[in-house]
């Protein structure tokens, strides 16, 4: 079986092209838990599966976390996507691709660094109030895409000063709230300059924190200008790198979200375990 591995800012991907359709759906799953396994295979945050467009898109992006569930779409993978798709000649500069969230376009920059528009948000809650571990957390809350991806956006100005265990619980419990039915990716942040933040994401189906996330970028951007912390384009650096986004926002609703950042092959070859 070929594969090529991947990563945009840290976030790292096995991708397999099964446009010739040898691989079954039901396999998708097993394979994720399989490939994505660190240490004992050949390691990433998740799976991304191309398939033949069923609409307008150049590709279809199917995207499963390293546990093997279903992601609604991946930023940083929609990144690396459209590089694959530029790479091996199924489109030009300009990339459609095909998600579970909606339609995702690309287009290069340069040879390892592309732009994605995200969907444009569906659920925008600025105050979910939470108490964890006796304190009470401000989150704001949002869905990028139809069904969304979930995201829980805290402001915590010393999470960095945080012991790693305290760190992770807190994502955790947060990640695994009721107050969020299909769960969530959380992302912490604080000021690191006008309009650039660090962040970090605690990512569901991973149930670890990434070195970065799309996303979870779009998601902090959007909340950064929603609550005034921002006024115009957001820099984040993450553990994995920099990532940057401009979007549209009046009056608390949010469009247009263009993530930036590097899309980078790692290598490729034959896994001969499957």
């Amino acid at each position: 079986m070929h594969y090529i591995k991947m990563h945009g800012a840290g976030n790292d991907f096995v991708l397999l092209d099964n446009r010739d359709g040898q691989l079954r759906e039901e396999q998708y799953a097993a394979l994720a838990r399989r490939l994505c396994a660190r240490r004992v295979s050949i390691g990433a945050d998740g799976l991304m599966v191309v398939e033949r467009p069923r609409a307008h898109g150049d590709i279809a992006m199917v995207f499963l976390n390293a546990d093997g569930s279903r992601g609604e779409m991946c930023g940083n993978g929609a990144r690396c996507i459209c590089r694959y798709v530029y790479d091996h000649g199924l489109a030009g500069d300009d990339q459609r691709i095909e998600t579970a969230a909606g339609p995702v376009t690309g287009h290069r920059l340069a040879a390892d660094r592309y732009r994605v528009r995200l969907n444009d948000p569906s659920v925008i809650r600025p105050h979910v109030e939470l108490y964890v571990k006796e304190r009470r957390l401000d989150c704001f809350y949002i869905e990028l895409g139809n069904p969304g991806i979930p995201h829980a956006v805290l402001h915590w100005e010393d999470w960095d000063r945080l012991g790693r265990r305290e760190l992770f619980d807190t994502g955790a419990l947060v990640r695994s709230n009721g107050a969020f039915p299909r769960g969530a990716n959380v992302t912490f942040w604080r000021h690191a300059g006008p309009n650039r933040v660090k962040a970090i994401t605690f990512e569901r189906g991973v149930e670890d924190f990434t070195l970065s996330c799309g996303t979870g970028a779009g998601s902090t951007a959007a909340a950064l200008r929603v609550l005034g912390h921002a006024d115009g384009d957001v820099t984040l650096d993450f553990p994995g790198g920099t990532l940057e986004v401009a979007l549209t926002e009046k009056d608390g609703a949010v469009r247009d979200i263009f993530l930036t950042g590097p899309a980078v092959t790692v290598c490729e070859g034959e896994f001969i375990g499957a």
